[in-house]
Order: C-alpha cells, then sequence, then structure tokens
C-alpha cells in the first residue's frame, strides 16, 4: 500500500498526515531522470557533471537509496515540487538543486569531524592491542563514551520546526527514556518539511520511493514507493505536520 507522510502528535494525541499525490507523479517523473540521466545533479550542465553524484553509487556496496517529492504552495501562490535524498549521497550532505539536512552543515563539522577523528584513532589503537592486552577494556569504555557524547552533540543540532511557528529538539519530541534512532531526521519527509517550515511553503503532498539495489532482505526494491519509516520518522513527523490542514488522498 503506497502510503502518504503521516506521524503521532503527542501535543494533539492523534496523527497528522499528507496524501501522495501530486508529488507521487512528479516522483515517477523523477524516476526517468534517474534512469536516463545516470546522475542526481541535474542542475549542472552534463559535461560539468560531479562523477560523485553518479547513478552508480546506488548499486555498489552501499545499496539503494529513498528519494523524496514534496509539493507545496509557495507565498503568492501556485505549487512547486522539491526533492530529497536520505542521508548523504556517496558521502556528501548538500547536492545542488535538492533540499539539504535540517541541521547548519557548518555547526556539524565543528562537532563532528575532530571527534569522528579521535574516536577512530581509538578503534585503530583497540585493533593495534588486540583483545585480552592490558587496557584493552578501557579503550573500549572511552571510545564507547565519546561515541555516546558526539551523538548527543549531534542530536542537539536538530532543531525541527511545525507548521504551528513552533521549535522543538528531538529529546523533546521522542518520549522521555526513549532511545533516538541513529539517522532520525536524515531521511526525506523530515528535510523537506523543515525546509518548507522554515521557508514559508505550504506542503500539500509527499511521496517517497526506493532507487538502487535491492537491500538483503528484498524489503526495499527500485522504483517501488514506501512510507516514511517508523522508528526514526513516525515519533517526529507527527510534530512537523502539526498546523497543516490536509485532504484525504483519493
Amino acid at each position: 500500500m503506497e502510503n502518504g507522510c503521516h506521524g503521532f502528535c503527542r501535543k494533539c494525541n492523534c496523527d497528522h498526515s499528507l496524501p501522495v499525490s501530486p508529488a507521487r507523479e512528479a516522483c515517477l517523473e523523477l524516476m526517468n531522470l534517474l534512469r536516463s540521466e545516470k546522475r542526481i545533479d541535474f542542475s549542472i550542465p552534463a559535461d560539468l557533471a560531479d562523477p560523485r553524484y553518479s547513478t552508480d553509487y546506488l548499486y555498489g556496496s552501499a545499496l539503494g537509496k529513498m528519494f523524496g517529492i514534496m509539493a507545496a504552495k509557495i507565498p503568492g501562490g501556485g505549487i512547486r515540487f522539491f526533492k530529497s535524498f536520505s542521508g548523504q549521497y556517496n558521502g556528501a550532505w548538500e547536492v545542488p538543486g535538492w533540499v539539504g539536512p535540517v541541521f547548519n552543515l557548518t555547526d556539524f563539522h565543528l562537532i563532528h569531524d575532530s571527534r569522528e577523528r579521535e574516536i577512530k584513532a581509538l578503534g585503530k589503537e583497540i585493533t593495534e592491542l588486540g583483545q585480552g592486552a592490558p587496557g584493552y577494556g578501557t579503550l573500549i569504555r572511552r571510545r564507547k563514551r565519546k561515541s555516546q557524547e558526539l551523538m548527543k552533540k549531534i542530536h542537539e543540532l536538530y532543531r525541527l520546526n511545525n507548521f504551528n511557528f513552533q521549535e522543538a529538539g528531538l529529546a523533546d519530541i521522542f518520549p522521555r527514556g526513549q532511545g533516538i534512532p541513529t539517522g532520525t531526521g536524515d531521511c526525506c519527509a523530515p528535510k523537506l518539511l523543515q525546509y518548507a517550515a522554515v521557508h514559508d511553503l505550504v506542503p500539500v503532498s509527499i511521496a517517497e520511493f526506493y532507487w538502487g539495489r535491492e537491500n538483503a532482505a528484498g524489503t526495499r526494491q527500485q522504483g517501488r514507493f514506501y512510507p516514511p519509516c517508523a522508528s526514526r520518522c513516525y515519533p517526529i513527523l507527527g510534530f512537523m505536520l502539526c498546523g497543516l490542514q490536509s485532504e484525504p488522498d483519493d
């Protein structure tokens, strides 16, 4: 079943949702572009295209990726379509023509890069030391602590907005005591809704599909539409959709 974008809003104690059309039809056009162009930086002339953004990436060890399109009313009237991909594309958070992450990328690098190098250095030291060697357990615990501290700082960068002019962090939205899954806020729908909320757009539909190599479990297949994920998206989309009035999808 091709479900639309939806999530549970704790404040309203109900689900908020958006239909899939007309974004679904725009997704079909995007699939044709991916198939014919074999790259995602469509806004750049072919002779200037960056090889990092080739769709070959989607058929390698990284497997495929979710792509999404949002149809939204723009200030002054009319409908425009905006597109996003889940997470990073071949190591890039931002690609020309695509909606970027929900956080400030400069702030992310300030928090992430040096700490990630430190964590990787600890990993190398652990490997060289070998299990059972003196200090091995101490290094394991130190790496785990630093990884947890880094994840907490990264999660604090995610300040999500909704259409009641409210802002909240991930820890504010998830039920107290419930862990925040890795990658929360990086999927297509949260990126698109955040962009809409801070750019005075009114979303009318969102649709998402998978493109690239099928995953091992066979639960993601190229060209198929899927709803936002239950573990990472459902808890935050209710908050992010709050304040929108949508019509049922025929």
